[in-house]
């Protein structure tokens, strides 16, 4: 390096006057001082090293700074930077292919210019430097970083010719990219950007979403919701199949409006046990540019059903009578009834019948529980009973439907621990309910038509025209609205309050469990003219809608279950574990780790914590998936030994594919900050020639701010330091 350098002060003129009058007058006084000691050799050396403080101070003051012109001996590098991001997998460049050309990947498309040979040309005795960039993820591949590419460039070369960058300009990670184009302008770096991709989106129809639940059970029917999205200008009738183990089993036809969504769904019925990968795959439509969005593949464990399900009732009224006739005719239901009986002098008694309620230990082995016209005290449930049914609810992902009567016994619930769980808020003015001569029905909300739950036909249109035909009831719950939180999925026609329609059928959550409110007693009414057709099919979903977080992972003596049910990518996921000992009992205390296989090989571990008060039993953590495919998930007890493994299936588009378009206008602001030149895919090719004339860099003016500089600091507190010293020493006060 050569150059020239030396000192310069950035004061003003008067400062320096004041510093240096200043200066004269303390070295008048130390040497005052030093005649009045009768020339004392260490009063002497005291006075000078004062002096030199005090000179040194008033230098700092006018801001000393070692300045220095330097030319690099060395020719600039020109930096050709290229982006290696997932988000350049997608394949959407047309640019330069013939007419009808499938597209390629935006990887594809730069490879050629990330080659050394590509910019031969641009050398001519001169350095080219071939780099890549993504992001700081512990994953580079997760995200790109324009900013911090960038910036690792400056801090690397302290002299550049120019900079050449390859990306599709979709920085979704780390600040703006404005930021480093202002620091290139600053040192004169031209940036020349070649923007690869599509800024505006291809004729596409894609398969956007899959809703198939973690397991199924073995001959009953399963229906898999899905979603199309399109791009295109017209609407699109396609078929989707699905395929379980490469053979079709079903299949679905769809209308996808322009420029629009469709929601649809398919069935299958499992025929044997096992754990099998189901594929939906759409129809490649002629138009279709984009090729890797038509399926989906998931994981379903197959098996056999084994629900437990408690029913407790006070009077043995027509809805409880034909409730339990058929959930005891369903094969996967095991149902267990206590019916009080109030005005008897003995409960309820005969096949499948209790004596008493459960103990604890009993009933953590309940998933459903239908609680009927029964409220707290005597006749009732106690205290203690109504605590451990909240518990089961909040800490073991149980189900819990309230199934009001007429006696509005259930109000009573109110006062008591249920009372959080209670999904409605019930109408002060209505206590038992109101009656009508009048026959109504309920009418299913948008919730309620796309739920799962109330789902009694394949196809939307007919699942509406059979809840429309149903028979009606002729009472209904006094209820006013719904609690915050809630879902309604079912109306009343006609009767309404200040807060609207009255709600007949709301979901809801509680803790890891479920609960759902039905404000009607007639739906054995449904079985007129089809007999178990409608109400079969619907309490057996209720049934199994209710229990389905419970049995996602269950071994022995462990249970694990994520929520939501079907997470997509960047949305936070809670894991809930409960442990059970040799009794059957929940373990309240351990250690619980869960160790997450991630899609691209991975893993992560997750320490799940013991609950909070009230949820007895529950050890919960959390995670944020940030890839789309399926996690496998290993939970340990380390006090018990007991294990359980799951598969978790997260869809949606990870953080480099969440915005699919090329930004160029991100890469248009950063030329124009920056200066240098927007160059098109097609145009790159001569890129090379035209960055032969760039010049070299002028000379670069640095500048030591000795003023600032913690060095200097430091010596001055040093300096000050001795001279206390010295006073001390020489006997000066």
């Amino acid at each position: 390096m050569e150059g020239q350098e030396g000192f310069a002060f950035e004061a003003t003129s008067t400062v320096l006057a004041l510093a240096l009058i200043v200066s004269a007058g303390a070295g008048f006084l130390c040497w005052t001082a030093w005649r009045r000691s009768g020339f004392h050799r260490g009063t002497g050396w005291l006075e000078a090293l004062r002096w030199v403080l005090l000179t040194l101070v008033m230098a700092t003051l006018c801001q000393p700074e070692w300045v220095g012109i330097r030319s690099s001996a060395r020719v600039a590098p020109l930096v050709v930077l290229w982006d290696r991001s997932v988000s350049m997998e997608i394949s959407d460049v047309l640019e330069g292919l013939p007419s009808g050309s499938t597209p390629v990947s935006r990887a594809e498309a730069i490879e050629p210019l990330a080659a050394e040979t590509a910019w031969a040309a641009a050398e001519n005795d001169r350095a080219v430097v071939i780099e890549s960039f993504s992001s700081r993820l512990d994953v580079p591949e997760e995200g790109t970083d324009l900013d911090d590419a960038l910036d690792r460039v400056l801090e690397k070369y302290a002299h550049l010719r120019g900079l050449v960058l390859l990306t599709d300009g979709a920085w979704n990670v780390g600040d703006s990219p404005a930021q480093a184009a202002t620091r290139l302008k600053t040192r004169a770096v031209p940036v020349f950007a070649v923007g690869v991709g599509s800024p505006t989106p291809l004729p596409d129809l894609a398969l956007e979403r899959l809703v198939a639940p973690t397991f199924a059970v073995v001959g009953k029917p399963l229906r898999i919701p899905f979603e199309v999205r399109s791009s295109l200008g017209q609407d699109r009738e396609l078929t989707a199949v699905l395929s379980v183990a490469g053979q079709g089993v079903a299949n679905q036809s769809v209308l996808v409006p322009a420029m629009g969504t469709a929601q649809s769904g398919v069935s299958w019925t499992p025929a044997e046990v096992g754990d099998f990968s189901l594929t939906l795959e759409i129809d490649r439509d002629p138009a279709d540019r984009v090729a890797d969005n038509n399926a989906i593949t998931v994981p379903v464990a197959v098996r056999k059903e084994e629900l437990k399900v408690l029913v407790i009732e006070s009077y043995p009224r027509w809805e409880y009578r034909y409730l339990r006739n058929a959930l005891e005719r369903d094969p996967g239901v095991q149902v267990t009834c206590l019916l009080f009986q109030p005005d008897l002098p003995a409960m309820g008694g005969g096949r499948s019948y209790i004596d008493k309620f459960p103990d604890s230990a009993a009933l953590n082995g309940f998933d459903v529980v239908f609680l009927g016209d029964v409220g707290l005290g005597e006749d009732g449930l106690s205290q203690e009973q109504a605590l451990n049914l909240k518990r089961l609810i909040s800490s073991q992902a149980s189900g819990m439907v309230f199934l009001p009567g007429r006696l509005g016994r259930q109000r009573s619930l109110a006062a008591g621990p249920l009372a959080e769980l209670y999904p409605v808020v019930d109408d002060p003015a209505s206590p038992r309910g109101r009656g009508s001569r009048q026959q109504a029905q309920i009418r299913l909300t948008s919730l309620g038509e796309s739920s799962l739950l109330t789902r009694l036909a394949e196809t939307d249109r007919e699942n509406a025209e059979i809840w429309r035909k149903l028979p009606g009831f002729y009472w209904h719950a006094g209820v006013q609205r719904a609690k915050r939180g809630g879902e309604v999925l079912g109306v009343h026609e006609n009767a309404t309050t200040s807060f609207g329609r009255v709600p007949l059928i709301v979901t809801g959550t509680y803790g890891a469990g479920k609960t759902l409110f039905m404000g009607v007693d007639s739906a054995w009414r449904w079985r007129e003219g089809v007999e178990d057709r409608y109400h079969y099919r619907f309490w057996g979903q209720v049934a199994r809608w209710m229990a389905y977080q419970r049995q996602k992972a269950q071994g022995r003596s462990m249970r694990l279950f994520a929520s939501p049910d079907h997470p997509r990518v960047n949305e936070r996921i809670t894991l809930h574990a409960n442990v059970l000992d040799a009794l059957g009992d929940l373990v309240e205390a351990g250690k619980v780790t869960v160790d997450i296989a991630v899609p691209s090989g991975r893993t992560e571990t997750v320490r799940l914590r013991p609950g909070r008060s009230g949820e007895r039993g529950l050890f919960a953590g959390s995670f944020v998936p940030q890839e789309s495919g399926n996690y496998v998930l290993t939970a340990e007890s380390e006090g018990t030994g007991a294990s359980v493994e799951t598969t978790l299936s997260v869809q949606g588009y990870d953080r480099e594919r969440q915005e699919r378009l090329a930004r160029f206008d991100v890469l248009e602001e950063l030329v124009e900050i920056a200066g240098g030149e927007m160059v098109p895919l097609a145009a790159a090719g001569e890129l090379p020639e035209r960055l032969v004339a760039l010049p070299e860099p002028e000379s670069a003016l640095h500048r030591l701010r000795i003023w600032a500089h913690p060095g200097w600091c430091a010596f001055l507190i040093f300096l000050m330091g001795v001279f206390w010293a010295g006073r001390k020493l020489n006997g000066t006060v």
